[in-house]
This record gives structure tokens, sequence and C-alpha cells, in this order.
């Protein structure tokens, strides 16, 4: 028994090959009747078919074999009398008040977010180290934090953060994000284009280290609106001031970290930016964090003084102290880090933290102080 609805299948099968079914021919003598002419009907166009992917593209090095072969020996961050030094007066004065502090800094770290907070970090000049502080804020929110921590270089000229977290090639860019972003991808889709780094976090480079990469302002509100529901913590490496991605994200994240080289230009540059961000909106500087970064061994800026003279309108300033593992300029590898270099960092990221989470109350250890002490 022919299955339900043969019968008109064959005939529209016979109808459309002109009276001849498979496997069967008429006789020559009983000629198909003529058919009527039937007038042509216009046919519904055939839907679209769905954009196909952009071409993914190919993986680029960002260490080349040249490069990597001469053989550059990493350095830890405190010369050995240094280390030798801290480790017997650890053994023998070490404090509860030590305990207590680094504790608190790690609450201030970790504290609930309802929504996820981006943080901008930029300068007035290159060299200042804005990089080197955006990577330190990122590897210790990703080892402190539960939540995803993201890190974007939204500065794609040379791509000085991959290189930062060790990465070994770059494939997806910021710009190629932009292009694939789409409402119904889930976290796990996402990841596929990022970087993932130690502690548990990710990265979006900017570029694969092309000379004059252009970062677009849309592709870059595109990429922060979208990517900010699927991570608590984004730490963003902007271009320095006054770029126009730099000045979008200094008014629409959370906080901001600007990056004060510890000389006095630098100083002063810098409280020409804060007086700008001041005249914005009132609500900026209770959240901005300023970084006095101690980038060479000598640099004899008072961190006191500059919190005096850089701590206005509530913005915080913490020094940041000379490292020769962060000199290097290579991979930042956190076990290498001195002493206070890591203890600089913690306070760094619980300042930003805090102020990210006021929105304009003020910093919770308060404003225009400097933590710690001269570097």
């Amino acid at each position: 028994m022919s299955a339900p609805g043969a019968g008109d299948w064959q005939r529209d099968v016979f109808r459309e090959l002109g009276g001849v079914m498979a496997g069967t021919e008429q006789p020559a003598s009983s000629p198909s009747p003529p058919v009527a002419a039937q007038p042509a009907q216009a046919q519904a166009p055939a839907p679209a078919a769905p954009p196909l992917p952009p071409p993914a593209p190919v993986s680029v090095p960002v260490v080349t074999p040249e490069v990597r072969r001469t053989g550059q020996r990493a350095r830890h961050g405190d010369p050995p009398a240094r280390r030798v030094a801290r480790a017997l007066r650890k053994g023998l004065s070490a404090t509860a008040r030590d305990t207590e502090t680094a504790t608190r800094l790690a609450r201030a770290v970790q504290q609930p977010i309802t929504t996820g907070r981006q943080i901008a970090v930029t300068s007035i000049r290159g060299g200042a180290g804005k990089s080197t502080v955006a990577a330190l804020l990122s590897l210790t929110f990703a080892h402190y934090r539960a939540d995803p921590v993201l890190a974007i270089e939204a500065d794609p000229s040379l791509g000085t953060l991959p290189r930062l977290f060790g990465a070994g090639e770059v494939r997806w860019t910021f710009a190629d994000l932009a292009r694939i972003l789409d409402p119904s991808m889930r976290v796990t889709h996402v990841t596929g284009y990022l970087l993932p780094f130690t502690g548990g976090g990710w990265l979006l480079p900017g570029s694969q280290g092309a000379v004059g990469a252009q970062l677009d302002l849309d592709a870059y509100r595109i990429v922060m609106t979208s990517l900010r529901r699927w991570f608590g913590t984004t730490v963003v490496d902007c271009e320095t001031l006054p770029a126009e991605v730099a000045r979008t994200a200094l008014t629409t994240t959370q906080a901001r970290v600007l990056v004060a080289p510890a000389t006095a230009a630098g100083v002063a540059t810098t409280r020409t930016v804060l007086d700008w961000i001041g005249g914005l909106h009132r609500s900026m500087l209770p959240t901005t964090v300023v970084a006095l970064a101690y980038t060479s061994p000598g640099m004899g800026v008072d961190p006191r003084k500059a919190a005096e003279y850089l701590g206005v309108g509530g913005a915080a300033v913490l020094p940041l102290p000379y490292d020769r593992a962060l000199a290097e300029g290579g991979e930042i590898r956190t076990a290498l880090l001195g002493q206070a270099t890591r203890e600089a960092a913690l306070a760094l990221a619980a300042e930003v933290m805090d102020r990210a989470m006021s929105r304009g109350r003020g910093g919770a250890r308060g404003g225009g102080t400097a933590a710690g002490a001269r570097p």
C-alpha cells in the first residue's frame, strides 16, 4: 500500500516532467494533449541566507621567536639582601596588626556587587606605567574575587597587555569581538574569543600589536555595554589622554585610576587632569584614585606631599613602589614581585573597588591620603 499522499506526489512529479514519469514511457501513437498556457504566478522571494560569520583571523605571536631566543632572565622584585632581611623581620616581629590590615584589604576587594563594575586606567602620557597598573589590578582582582574578571585593552597601538599577561599569541581582538557580539550569545560563547590569564581572569586584546592600530568609539561602546552583564569586574587599559576613547571611559566607568609618574612634572600634569575631571561632574573625583608610580630607583617625590597636592576633591593617592621585576617589562609573575609591590597592589585594588561601589560617596579609607611608606 502506498503511503498517504503518494498519488498526489506522483501526479505532481508527472506534471512537472511533462507527462513522463520515472521508469515509464508514453507510446508515440498517444501524444499528450496540448496543455493550455497558464499565466505565470509570482513566486515569493526566497528567504535571505543568514549572514556568514566573519573569517577567523590568523594568530600572531606576542613575542617573536627571535626575541624569545634572547633569553632575558626574570629577576625578583626585591634584591636578595632585602628578601633575607624581610624574612628575618617577619619571623621576629610579625604582628596581628599586619594580618588585620591584609584581611581588611582582601575583604574590600571581595565585597559583593550586584552589577558589573568597570574601572578605567589611563595617564596623561606614555611610559608612566599605565598598562602595568592595569595588569596588576586585573591579576589582583582575579586572585581575590570569585566572579569573572575581565581585562580590556582599549589602547591598541602596541598590544602591551598580552605581553604583560604572558600570552603566547593573539587571534581575536577588540574590533573583531565588536562585530561578532550578539544578544543571544552566552558567556561561554564570548570566552572563546578571549585569552585566559593567571587566576581565572580573561583578556580582550586591543590589537595584534600592529603599529597605528585604531579603536573605534562605537566598537568600544558595543563591547563595554555587552560584556558588563557577564563580568563582575572589568579593568580597561585606556589610551593616554586626551584620546577620545579615554575621555569616554573616564566618564562612563564606575571608577578611574590615573597613573602619575613619581616626578615633579608627572605630579603637576596629573593635577591639571584632576582639575579637568572635577569640572566634568562633581561625583567623578571621589571615585578617582591616583597611582603614584615609581618606575625607576631613586625617584624622590614624597608620596605624602604628593597626596596633599593631588588629593583634590576627594581623590585618593597611593604609591606603587619601584620593582625590579616590573621594570623588566615582560610577563608579570606575581611570585617574583617584591613584597611591597604586592601589598601596594592589594591596597590599590581595595581602594578602587571601594570607590567603584561608593559611586561618589568617597572611599572607605578616606580620600586624599597616601597609603604606605615612602618607596
